[in-house]
């Protein structure tokens, strides 16, 4: 399939005021997760993932934490997440939305 319309597509439920949709091809996958549940006292606990990841803030304000680094970003600011490196997201705003890119695909993300 090419084409995704969010409107027909069913958002899974990922934390209390968290949701997420995703496509994919063979080898990469865009995902798009909203946060609800803003702002954050505290960053989300780390974790880290053995696929590369892209991510473009699409809406609202967070701290992005990669390794060692912290930095704050806004709509329209972009982050990359090498492979097997702890990250965290902590939000600023109400409601916070990420464009996340994966490769390989991130099968624990798919039904």
């Amino acid at each position: 399939m090419a084409f995704f319309m969010e409107k027909n597509i069913d958002k899974e439920i990922i934390g209390s005021g968290r949701k997420r949709y995703l496509c994919h091809t063979d080898s990469l996958m865009l995902v798009i997760i909203d946060f609800d549940d803003g702002p954050s006292a505290a960053p989300d606990p780390p974790h880290s993932h053995p696929h590369e990841q892209i991510s473009y803030v699409a809406a609202g304000e967070l701290i992005v934490h990669i390794g060692d680094e912290v930095t704050e970003l806004k709509q329209g600011d972009i982050f990359a997440v090498p492979p097997n490196v702890p990250h965290t997201i902590q939000l600023l705003s109400n409601h916070v939305r990420l464009v996340d890119t994966f490769t390989p695909l991130r099968e624990d993300f798919l039904k």
